[in-house]
């Protein structure tokens, strides 16, 4: 093919993407829930990680129902995403910030957020392709608690087994053994997709009674986080 002279010098003339880098905090706004390993990424807006009113896709079911953000990973990947992967090298506590720097993001790109929230059977903290600025500045986004509709809100710890996509029950909570014998909230969740969630209900018997969630701890209202982004001049 041929380039006409004219259209080599449109070519030339045109400027090129600007890259930006970004600073991160994420603060964690709840009394007693905690994070999973985050994964934060910087990636094209025809891509999504998760989106509400859709089914949860294998890889985000995995991150929120045990925490494996393993198969999120190698998709932003394939996607050529800026990502962090695990700020906090570990669980984020309640009250608890960690930092994260992208580099290399180019104009257009969206910002999201998943990690699974302790103790639930199916939820997570997360941000949905968020448009990033391209003016420099910092900008403050307060985060909701999602359910990925996956699994039933049963609220029943399984020690070693909870947390296996298709397995019923809550991985183990920081600081706790296993379940203590809890009947089940219910077993049963009329909205299978990806959604608002409601939050753990809970009770106040550590032995036994529908919930090994403990109401006076683990009962979060949305936000659950915050994330401040920081767009360098």
């Amino acid at each position: 093919m041929t380039i006409k002279p004219l259209a080599l010098a449109a070519l030339l003339a045109a400027p090129a993407l600007q890259a930006q880098t970004l600073t991160l905090e994420v603060t964690n706004l709840t009394q007693g829930i905690y994070f999973t390993p985050l994964l934060i990424t910087a990636h094209d807006s025809q891509y999504r990680l998760f989106q509400s009113g859709t089914d949860a896709s294998p890889e985000l079911a995995a991150m929120a129902e045990g925490g494996d953000i393993s198969g999120l990973v190698a998709i932003a990947n394939s996607i050529s995403a800026v990502s962090a992967e695990n700020p906090a090298a570990g669980l984020l506590a309640p009250a608890a910030s960690t930092s994260a720097t992208l580099e290399n993001v180019t104009e257009g790109m969206v910002l999201s957020l998943t990690a699974m929230i302790l103790p639930s059977n199916d939820g997570f903290v997360g941000l949905d392709s968020w448009p990033i600025p391209s003016e420099p500045g910092s900008y403050t986004i307060n985060l909701n608690a999602y359910d990925a509709g996956t699994e039933a809100n049963d609220e029943v710890l399984v020690a070693g087994a909870g947390g296996a996509p298709g397995t019923p029950g809550m991985p183990a909570i920081p600081g706790t053994g296993g379940g203590s014998g809890a009947t089940g909230v219910t077993m049963d969740e009329p909205n299978a997709k990806v959604h608002i969630h409601r939050g753990n209900l809970g009770d106040t018997n550590a032995t036994g009674d529908i919930s090994d969630v403990d109401s006076r701890i683990h009962r979060w209202l949305n936000p659950v986080a915050r994330i401040t982004v920081t767009v360098a001049e």
